[in-house]
C-alpha cells in the first residue's frame, strides 16, 4: 500500500429499510429518517439518511478493504447531496498517506445529485497482529 492506490469502489443501493433501520439502530428518531409525510411538510422530497448512518458505512468500506485487524483512528466527513430511497451511493477511495503503521484515505460517496459523503479516514493497518 501507498500514497496514490484507489480503494475499490463500493455500491451502496439506498433502500428505505437501510435509511430507517440506520437512524433506529443510531437512536436518531428525528422524523425525516423514517416518516415520508412529515418529511415531506419540512419540505423534503422523502426520508433520507442521518449522518451516523453515513458514517457507519464509510467505517465498513475501509475495513472491508483494510482487513478485520483494522482500526479507524479517526474519521472525518461531510455530507453534502442527501441520500434519498431508490438512489444509490458509491464510494471510492483514494490513500493520500502511509507511514507509522497508519494510512490516511480520502474518501467520496456519490450519489445521482452529486457528493454525498467527502471527507479522510485515518486507519491503523496490522492493528492486533
Amino acid at each position: 500500500m501507498r500514497a496514490g492506490d484507489e480503494l475499490p469502489q463500493l455500491t451502496v443501493p439506498i433502500t428505505r429499510t437501510l435509511i430507517v433501520a440506520g437512524a433506529l439502530a443510531s437512536r436518531d428518531y428525528q422524523d425525516v429518517h423514517h416518516d415520508a409525510e412529515l418529511a415531506k411538510a419540512k419540505g423534503s422530497p422523502d426520508i433520507f439518511m442521518n449522518i451516523l448512518t453515513t458514517n457507519g458505512l464509510v467505517g465498513r468500506y475501509i475495513t472491508d478493504h483494510f482487513g478485520p485487524t483494522a482500526v479507524l483512528r479517526k474519521v472525518a466527513i461531510r455530507l453534502g447531496a442527501p441520500n434519498y430511497p431508490g438512489d444509490t451511493m458509491v464510494l471510492s477511495g483514494t490513500v493520500t498517506s502511509v507511514g507509522g503503521g497508519t494510512a490516511q484515505v480520502r474518501v467520496v460517496g456519490a450519489n445521482g445529485l452529486g457528493h454525498h459523503v467527502t471527507g479522510t479516514v485515518t486507519v491503523q493497518v496490522g492493528a492486533g497482529r
